[in-house]
């Protein structure tokens, strides 16, 4: 017996009482079909509902405590009773030949009367995006003449897949009409059209549809095929927000956030922006312009400084200049910085020249003889002093987790 689909009844019913036809076990649920249901199966891009199932207690086992929490007050419920550990956790539903299954976490044997709660946040949420998928898409579609050939609602972000060209420009244009539409609060409208009419309907589609087709419209923004859930008008969908636009394949790859899924987004950006604002000393709506000039005067200082440096480790090399060997210690440089200094010590020693520069876990290294091949003096330094690293044609790169000491004692050697 195929299960009743109380969801396209209303997608606003959060409870629903129901009787269990059958039960069995998969690898990791039991899976459990009830003779009705206002859980949604995963299917058109939509993920599936989750809730629990409350069993209803035997009448003749009720105590008297539980007759008096259903009192006359609560006539609605004087069937009902949720003791401790009576319900099951719904994970997942899918739909398979028009049979529900439920993913549940305990079984329950066939007759067994139970209610079903759904989680309302997460059905909601789906809701919403869903619904702000049709509207924008149906956009979308209208202004570049294309197909919607892709959708997927995760957790966070909304992504659909359109074969045709889109800026991020065009889309902010869409976008402004699309929540201007949202905020007229156009009603929803579910139609479930015979095959005569059905060829009459200008809706979207991926392919051609036959037999009982349920079309779903937002009027004047899309029609389309689809049996998900929706919101009862486009108001309740509250805001879409694009966040990103790219080429994927053939076409383009948006991904969208509508509702409390956008609020968030906003809200975490305006408050990352108000940090950033009070660091810059500058206004909310200044931010980017800021953030602009301090980089352009970031990386004139960076020049200057390595200029500088430059200069300064060209005077360190003077002092060793034909020293031979050299080993010298220099906090706080980078990997790269080390090397150059290495580099301009080795020339001017004409020695071995070790340039070591110690950070929070270790030492940074850099070893250089002109002309000659260091490996085997490197693959023994690596081995002394818990050292990795290694290089060619006199110059070798690395670091070692040993002390300033040790590091010394090994050059002493």
């Amino acid at each position: 017996m195929n299960t009743k689909k109380l969801y396209y009844g209303s997608a606003y019913i959060k409870e629903f009482d129901a009787e269990v036809t059958s039960c069995v076990q998969d690898k990791k649920s039991w899976l459990v079909e009830l003779n009705e249901t206002a859980f949604y199966p995963e299917g058109g891009g939509q993920p599936a509902d989750a809730g629990r199932l409350y069993i209803f207690a035997d009448t003749a086992a009720r105590t008297d405590s539980a007759c008096d929490k259903n009192s006359a007050a609560n006539a609605d419920a004087a069937d009902f009773v949720a003791p401790a550990g009576a319900s099951i956790t719904v994970t997942d539903v899918h739909e398979k030949d028009g049979r529900i299954l439920h993913y549940c976490d305990k079984p329950l044997e066939p007759g067994t009367k139970v209610r079903g709660v759904i989680d309302w946040e997460r059905r909601f949420d789906h809701m919403q995006q869903h619904s702000g998928e049709h509207i924008v898409s149906g956009m979308i579609c209208s202004r570049f003449n294309c197909d919607n050939v892709g959708f997927h609602m995760g957790k966070g972000i909304v992504t659909i897949d359109y074969n045709a060209d889109i800026t991020f420009e065009e889309l902010k244009v869409l976008e402004e009409k699309a929540n201007r539409y949202i905020w007229e609060n156009h009603e929803f409208v579910e139609l479930w059209p015979d095959e005569e009419e059905l060829k009459a309907l200008d809706y979207r589609s991926k392919k051609e549809l036959t037999g009982e087709v349920r079309i779903t419209s937002f009027p004047g923004a899309d029609m389309c095929a689809c049996c998900g859930t929706h919101v009862r008008a486009s108001g309740e969908v509250g805001l879409v927000k694009f966040i990103s636009c790219q080429k994927f394949t053939k076409g383009t790859r948006i991904e969208l956030l509508c509702g409390k899924r956008a609020l968030d987004f906003l809200s975490m950006n305006f408050e990352q922006n108000a940090v950033i604002a009070k660091s810059m000393a500058a206004s909310l709506d200044k931010t980017a312009a800021v953030h602009s000039k301090q980089k352009e005067e970031l990386i004139a200082l960076k020049i200057r400084c390595a200029e500088l440096e430059t200069l300064h480790f060209e005077a360190v090399a003077r002092e060793y200049e034909n020293k031979g060997d050299v080993l010298i210690f220099k906090p706080g440089l980078s990997p790269d910085s080390v090397r150059k200094l290495c580099v301009l010590l080795a020339a001017s020693c004409k020695g071995r020249a070790a340039v070591f520069s110690s950070s929070e876990k270790d030492f940074k290294y850099a070893v250089c003889k002109e002309g000659a091949d260091i490996r085997e003096f490197i693959k023994e330094m690596n081995s002394a002093l818990g050292g990795r690293g290694g290089g060619k044609d006199g110059f070798a790169q690395g670091s070692v987790s040993a002390s300033e000491k040790e590091i010394r004692e090994f050059f002493d050697k």
